[in-house]
């Protein structure tokens, strides 16, 4: 009898998708492996960021904080320690609140018999807190914490490196190691310019893990870098990024040339090293810009070159000779290049010689652009003071300036920036502009009159509208010298602005005297008419 309604296995093995396979376990009788198929994950291969472990586990045992400390006098305690209304704590009257409370609950009452603030223990209270008085009856100052930073071992013998502005107020210093462990340190010396400074721990049973000053001219912008140090009293803090710029100028002093890094550098950081990935110190860590006060990624480190130098000077005898030329100087802008016929706006333009310096010695004037120091050109004012500091004191060197539209060459022999810049001459106060006389120099829109002192011209008025304004001049300052010509007439003004105009320039250069005797120069264009 036939199965009505079922299909017969001719029929399942054509409309199935799996005939294949049932025949094959038909015929065999061994089941056939069934298999899945899925799509294969996502993969990629991307390039590995370097791991910094390495440096760090190497580096981390040279870098140190630094704690310091200053003298602080004591806090006066010969008064109560309450008052109420004028009155001390055993002048309220018995049935005060106050009095019964201590009564009642069994304390001494401020300024009753054994409490700490009686006269009678007083003495006792300030021998157990600050030790016997010194023979002159003043009290010994006490140590109080002043400043925390970071700092590096440079040599086994135990010579640190730190910021100048973390130690310049200590004067007791502790070293705390890596691994925990306190050192006492001296100072050895500081070195303001730079803010730089180098300690000394004495360990004579040890050694320490050191590291060495990087060639700082091979980093590039981009090159990885590692900052360790002791930011917020959190020692060992490791924090990695690149070099984001090189020679910045962030105004803190006259060698200005750091290194900008973008690793997470914050308060605490200060005189901490910034390693290149072979563990060589780049650069020390000195200054953020920080509107927050915190961490924004920008910092800014010590070249290991300016470090280099310091510190082994430093080590040698506790301070830094430098080289001394004794001018002012400031940057040459390319509207002074056209007033005094520069082809470019390079060199340091001199603003006034100081009296007595080696540089008004060998004759070097106001209003003369030092263009090279020994063959090397000058690229500006900055530039300038790093090469003439890098020369030893008593140094003699070949300075080429640019004078009257002529190429010079002077001989001077260099001083000692440590010892004569003390001797600078007091600055004058300035001349009150005079009332009379006045002349008008209508092109330039300021008015002027002859100085009381016969020497230059007051400037009575000044265009808010002309290009002198623009250029900062203002009413009550003094105009000296008119593209390095001694003026103390507007005739004579004139005179040197027809020359001008005659040797093909477009702008003349004024000496401006300001405030307190500064002075600088201001290039303004020459208009016709």
């Amino acid at each position: 009898m036939r199965n009505i309604g079922r299909p017969s296995l001719k029929t399942v093995l054509k409309t199935t998708t799996v005939a294949g396979l049932a025949a094959v376990m038909l015929s065999s009788g061994i089941p056939a492996q069934i298999t899945q198929s899925f799509a294969a994950p996502v993969s990629v291969t991307a390039p590995q960021t370097p791991s910094f472990a390495d440096v760090v586990s190497a580096v981390s045992p040279a870098v140190v904080s630094v704690r310091v400390q200053s003298d602080a006098q004591p806090v006066s305690d010969d008064t109560s320690s309450f008052s109420f209304g004028g009155r001390g704590f055993d002048q309220l009257p018995d049935d005060h609140p106050l009095k019964r409370f201590f009564r009642e609950f069994g304390g001494q009452m401020p300024g009753a018999p054994g409490a700490p603030g009686d006269r009678n223990n007083r003495n006792q209270d300030r021998a157990d807190r600050n030790g016997p008085r010194g023979q002159d009856g003043n009290r010994p100052h006490r140590l109080r914490p002043a400043a925390q930073g970071s700092g590096f071992f440079i040599s086994e013998d135990g010579y640190v490196v730190t910021n100048n502005h973390v130690v310049s107020d200590g004067s007791a210093y502790t070293v705390v190691l890596n691994d925990g462990t306190e050192l006492e340190a001296k100072l050895v010396g500081k070195d303001s310019r730079t803010d730089l400074a180098v300690l000394k721990v004495d360990a004579t049973s040890r050694k320490f893990t050191y590291v060495n000053f990087a060639d700082d001219s091979k980093v590039r912008v981009g090159d990885w870098v590692v900052a360790v140090g002791n930011p917020f009293g959190l020692g060992g803090t490791v924090t990695a990024g690149i070099v984001s710029a090189r020679g910045r100028d962030i105004g803190s002093g006259p060698y200005d040339d750091y290194i900008q890094v973008d690793a997470a550098v914050n308060r605490g950081n200060s005189g901490g090293p910034t390693f290149n990935l072979s563990g060589e110190v780049v650069g020390i860590n000195t200054a953020i810009f920080s509107p927050s006060g915190g961490n924004v990624g920008i910092a800014f480190a010590i070249p290991s070159s300016t470090a280099k130098d310091v510190v082994a000077d430093l080590m040698k005898d506790g301070k830094v000779d430098r080289g001394w030329l004794g001018v002012q100087i400031q940057p040459v802008t390319q509207d002074i290049a056209d007033s005094l016929g520069l082809k470019e706006a390079t060199g340091a333009l001199v603003v006034a010689p100081q009296e007595g310096s080696p540089g008004q010695k060998a004759g070097i004037k106001e209003g003369d652009v030092i263009t090279a120091v020994n063959g090397q050109p000058i690229k500006d004012a900055r530039d300038l003071a790093k090469r003439v500091a890098a020369f030893g004191p008593n140094t003699k060197v070949d300075v080429d300036l640019w004078r009257d539209g002529k190429a010079q060459k002077i001989p001077v022999t260099l001083g000692n920036l440590q010892s004569d810049e003390a001797a600078k001459a007091e600055p004058k106060q300035p001349d009150a502009p005079a009332p009379s006389s006045d002349k008008a120099l209508a092109s330039l829109g300021i008015t002027v009159a002859p100085a009381e002192d016969g020497s230059g011209l007051s400037v009575t008025d000044v265009d808010p509208d002309s290009e002198a304004a623009a250029r900062g001049l203002k009413t009550g300052e003094k105009i000296v010298s008119v593209n390095n010509r001694k003026v103390t007439s507007a005739a004579e003004v004139g005179k040197v602005l027809d020359q001008a105009r005659k040797d093909g320039r477009t702008r003349a250069l004024f000496q401006v005297a300001g405030e307190g005797n500064s002075s600088r120069f201001v290039a303004l264009p020459i208009n016709e008419g």
